[in-house]
C-alpha cells in the first residue's frame, strides 16, 4: 500500500523521463542488431567497417567487409539487398547514397551489425555536402536533394535503421548566415531528373531507431526546408509544367527516432517547386477565393499529395524552427511525438508539430512544451492553409510562451477536440487570415493558464464561423481575469456554447463571450492545476490528462452538448457519452447510463449569431462593375447571400466611383447597414471613402444619405443618419486606400432596422 501511495504521488506530479531517456543515448544497449541475423528478403548483405574494412574486398562478410561509403555510393544494390554498418565505427566527411531501388516485399536496408552494446554506426558528414545554390543564389536542380548524411533521390523501397548521423562542421558554433542546407536523411523526388515514362510515385520508407543531432544553417529562410528526415519534390518549372497524379511519397513510416540540435526541422515533409511563386502560380477555387501559389491548392487539385504516412514516437529536443513539419500529404496519421523546444535559433515564424495543404489525417497524443515568445506563429499547434479534414485530438502542450493554437484559415472542416493545454501563456487561439470554407469546431478541450500572463483567448478577429463547444477556460491567475481578445468584433463569428468559464479571481471579464448554457465554476479537477504533469514521457501522455479529469462531483458533468464533430472517445479512451450529456473538458465521467449511439438533436449550428432581420438577404444586386476571373463566382449576389466566405470583387480596371445596388422590391425602413471587405494573407482593406445612398423616385434620382472616409474593413455598422425609407439602396465606393494598388472586393451588405 505505501508503494502504491508513492508512485500515485508521483504521477500526480512531475515525472523524470527515465525511460525515454534511455532510447535517446547513442550508446544505450538494444537488442541484437538487425545485420547479425540472417536476409529474409533473398538479398545480399554488404558490410562496411570503417577501420578494418578494405574498399578492394568483396563486401559480402563482416571479414570482408568494404571500409569506406564511396565504396557503396558507387554500387547500385538490388532489391532485397542490405547496406549493413558496423555498431560503434564512424565515418568522417562522407556521405552514403546507395543506388538502385527495391521492390514490394524486397526493400533494400541501411542497417547496423556487430557489437550491439556499442554505439550505432555513426556517419558524421561534417557538412560536406553540395550546395543547392548556383553563385547568383538559384537553386541548382541537380544539387538540391543532395545534402543528406543519407541520401535517396527518385529511389524506392527503402529501410533504414539503427544508425547516428550528423552534419555540421563546428558543433560549437551556430551558423546564423550563408547558404548551407544540411540533413540527415534526404529523400527527394527530383522532377527534372525523372526520364519520361519513369515512376514519379516513391514508395515504400521505414525509417526508425535513428539517432540525428546537430544540424547546423543560417538562421533565415532560404526557400528549402532541412531537417532530420527530410521528404521533398523538387522541380525546376512551374507545378504547371508537370503531371497530376504523380510526384509523391507514399507507404511512409518515421518512427522511434531522436534528434536533438537539429536544423530546421527535426522531420519535413513538402513540395519545393521552384516556380510556385508569383501572381502566375496562383489558381481560383470553386468558391472564388484567390489562392497564391506559396498556398499549394494545386497539389490538391492536382492530387500530387504524399499519402499514408504514419509518423509517431519520435523525439525532438532543441529544433531551430518548426519541429515536425509537414505538408502537402493525405491519410496522414502523427501521433506520440515529443517536442522539447522549438524555434530555438531560426528567426522567423513557425510552429510545434502540424500540417498545411493536407487532407484526411490526424494528429494526436503528442506532446509539445518549451515554444518561444513570438508575436506571429510559435504555438506548439496550427490549424494550417489550405487543410481539407484535419484533427487535432488528444494532445497535451504545457509551457509554450507563444500560445495554444495558430490558426490560418483557408481550411474546411478543421477540429481541435480533447485537447489539453496548461501554461501556454501567449494567445490560445492565434490569427486567422483568411475565411474558411466550412466552420472550425473548438470541441471538449481544457485549457488551464494564467490570465495575468496571457495575451488573449484571440488576437485578431474570427472572419468565418467558430464554433467553441464543450471546452474548460481555467484562468488560474487571482488578480486578473481572461482578456478574451483585442479588437472589436475579434468573436463576431464565434459561437460559444457549454463552455465552462472559471476565474480563481471570482471576477469575470467584461470581454466574455456570451454562452447561455456554459457555467462559470470550479470544474474540480482530479489534480491540483498548479501540479501539472510532465517528464512522464509521450508514451504516459494519459498520465497528464488523467490529473485533468473531472472527480465524481464535479458540476460539469453531463454539462455540455452533443456534436457528431466530437467524435467516439475522450482522452482517456472514454466512450462518448454516459449520462444526460457528454461532460464538459477533456475527459468524459463514465457515470450514468451509456449512449451507445449518440444523436445530435440540438445542432450548434443552429444557435442564433446575429438574430436580426438582415432585410437585404437574399435580394438582388447590380454591380457597376464586377471581376470577370474566378470562373465567374465573384457576382454582386454574394454581397447579399448571408455567406462571409463569399464575395464580389471589382474588375481590376474598374473605375470609381464603384456603385453596389441592392433592390429590396418594395419600400423598405432602415436604420443601419453592415459593411464587410473581404481580407486574405495577400489581401488588406481597400476602401477609404464611400457614401450611401437611396433612390428618390419622385425625383428619381440617388440622394446621399451618409458619408465615411475612414475605410470599412471588418463589419464596419455604418448608423447615426436616422431612418430611411426606400425601395432601392446604393453603396457606392468612391476612393481606395492610397497605399493599395487593387480595387475593392467585399464579403457582405447587411441591412438592419432596429427593433426586428
Amino acid at each position: 500500500m505505501v508503494l502504491a501511495a508513492l508512485l500515485a504521488a508521483l504521477l500526480a506530479g512531475s515525472l523524470a523521463p527515465a525511460a525515454a531517456a534511455a532510447d535517446r543515448s547513442p550508446t544505450a544497449v538494444k537488442a541484437d542488431l538487425p545485420g547479425n541475423t540472417p536476409n529474409q528478403t533473398g538479398g545480399k548483405d554488404y558490410f562496411i567497417d570503417a577501420r578494418n574494412g578494405r574498399d578492394s574486398a568483396a563486401g559480402t562478410s563482416p571479414q570482408t567487409a568494404w571500409r569506406s561509403l564511396t565504396k557503396a555510393n558507387a554500387t547500385t544494390f538490388r532489391p532485397g539487398d542490405r547496406v549493413l554498418l558496423k555498431a560503434g565505427e564512424q565515418w568522417n566527411d562522407q556521405q552514403l547514397w546507395p543506388k538502385g531501388s527495391g521492390s514490394a516485399g524486397k526493400p533494400i536496408t541501411i542497417s547496423a551489425y556487430g557489437d550491439a552494446r556499442a554505439r550505432r554506426p555513426y556517419i558524421a558528414t561534417n557538412g560536406k555536402v553540395p550546395n543547392p545554390f548556383r553563385a547568383d543564389g538559384t537553386k541548382n536542380s541537380d544539387t538540391v536533394g543532395r545534402t543528406g548524411a543519407i541520401v535517396l533521390r527518385n529511389q524506392q523501397y527503402f529501410e533504414i535503421n539503427n544508425v547516428e548521423l550528423s552534419n555540421d562542421d563546428d558543433f560549437a558554433t551556430d551558423i546564423t548566415t550563408g547558404s548551407y542546407v544540411r540533413d540527415g536523411i534526404m529523400v527527394s523526388i527530383n522532377a527534372d531528373l525523372l526520364p519520361a515514362g519513369a515512376d514519379s510515385i516513391m514508395d515504400h520508407f521505414r525509417i526508425s531507431n535513428v539517432y540525428v543531432h546537430d544540424l547546423d544553417g543560417p538562421s533565415t529562410w532560404q526557400k528549402i526546408h532541412y531537417g532530420g528526415v527530410d521528404f521533398q519534390v523538387f522541380g525546376s518549372r512551374s507545378y504547371k509544367d508537370y503531371g497530376t497524379g504523380g510526384y509523391y511519397f507514399k507507404d511512409v513510416r518515421i518512427e522511434n527516432n531522436t534528434f536533438t540540435k537539429v536544423e530546421l526541422h527535426a522531420v519535413q515533409f513538402a513540395f519545393n517547386w521552384f516556380a510556385a511563386d508569383g501572381a502566375g502560380a496562383g489558381q481560383y477555387d470553386e468558391s472564388g477565393k484567390f489562392h497564391e501559389g506559396w498556398e499549394q491548392l494545386w497539389v490538391r487539385t492536382r492530387d500530387l499529395y504524399s499519402r499514408d504516412v504514419y509518423i509517431g514516437h519520435n523525439y525532438a529536443e532543441s529544433v531551430g524552427q518548426g519541429a515536425i513539419q509537414l505538408a502537402n500529404t493525405k491519410n496522414m496519421t502523427v501521433e506520440y511525438n515529443e517536442v522539447n523546444g522549438f524555434l530555438k535559433r531560426y528567426a522567423a515564424v513557425s510552429c510545434g508539430l502540424y500540417l498545411w495543404a493536407g487532407a484526411d489525417s490526424v494528429m494526436q497524443f503528442n506532446e509539445v512544451y518549451g515554444g518561444p515568445d513570438n508575436e506571429y506563429d510559435g504555438t506548439p499547434w496550427d490549424l494550417e492553409y489550405t487543410n481539407f479534414n484535419v484533427t487535432y485530438q488528444f494532445n497535451y502542450s504545457h509551457d509554450n510562451a507563444a500560445g495554444w493554437m495558430a490558426y490560418m484559415g483557408n481550411s474546411s472542416n478543421s477540429v481541435a477536440r480533447y485537447n489539453l493545454s496548461v501554461n501556454d501563456n501567449g494567445v490560445l487561439v492565434k490569427n486567422m487570415l483568411s475565411t474558411n470554407y466550412s466552420p472550425t469546431y473548438f470541441a471538449n478541450n481544457t485549457f488551464v493558464y494564467d490570465g495575468a500572463d496571457l495575451g488573449y483567448v484571440h488576437d485578431e478577429t474570427f472572419l468565418s464561423k467558430v464554433y467553441f463547444l464543450n471546452n474548460i477556460f481555467y484562468n488560474s491567475s487571482r488578480t486578473k481575469s481572461t482578456p478574451w481578445y483585442r479588437r472589436t468584433g475579434a468573436l463576431r463569428q464565434a459561437v460559444f456554447a457549454n463552455n465552462d468559464y472559471y476565474e480563481a479571481s471570482g471576477t469575470h471579464s467584461g470581454q466574455e463571450p456570451v454562452d447561455r448554457a456554459g457555467p462559470r465554476l470550479d470544474p474540480r479537477f482530479a489534480g491540483d492545476p498548479a501540479k501539472y504533469v510532465t517528464g512522464a514521457g509521450v508514451d504516459n501522455i494519459r498520465t497528464a490528462a488523467a490529473h485533468f479529469k473531472l472527480r465524481d462531483d464535479s458540476p460539469l458533468i453531463d454539462a455540455g452538448r452533443y456534436n457528431p464533430h466530437l467524435g467516439t472517445e475522450d482522452f482517456l479512451g472514454t466512450h462518448i457519452y454516459y449520462g444526460k450529456a457528454p461532460d464538459i473538458g477533456i475527459a468524459e465521467s463514465p457515470i450514468g447510463v451509456k449512449v451507445t449511439n449518440p444523436v445530435d438533436t440540438d445542432p450548434i449550428e443552429d444557435d442564433p449569431g446575429d438574430n436580426r432581420v438582415n432585410l437585404a438577404l437574399g435580394k438582388p444586386v447590380t454591380a457597376s462593375s464586377t471581376h470577370p476571373g474566378a470562373g465567374g463566382t465573384l457576382g454582386a449576389e454574394k454581397l447579399t447571400d448571408g455567406n462571409p466566405a463569399t464575395r464580389w470583387a471589382a474588375a481590376d480596371d474598374a473605375t470609381y466611383p464603384i456603385t453596389l445596388d441592392i433592390d429590396f422590391g418594395a419600400a423598405t425602413t432602415f436604420d443601419e447597414v453592415d459593411l464587410d471587405e473581404y481580407t486574405d494573407s495577400g489581401t488588406n482593406p481597400r476602401v477609404q471613402t464611400f457614401d450611401l445612398r437611396r433612390w428618390d423616385a419622385g425625383t428619381g434620382a440617388w440622394v446621399t444619405f451618409a458619408s465615411r472616409a475612414n475605410g470599412i474593413g471588418h463589419d464596419l455598422a455604418v448608423t447615426g443618419f436616422g431612418s430611411v425609407t426606400t425601395s432601392r439602396l446604393r453603396v457606392a465606393l468612391t476612393g481606395k486606400v492610397p497605399t493599395e494598388v487593387y480595387t475593392p472586393t467585399l464579403t457582405e451588405i447587411a441591412v438592419h432596422r432596429a427593433g426586428e
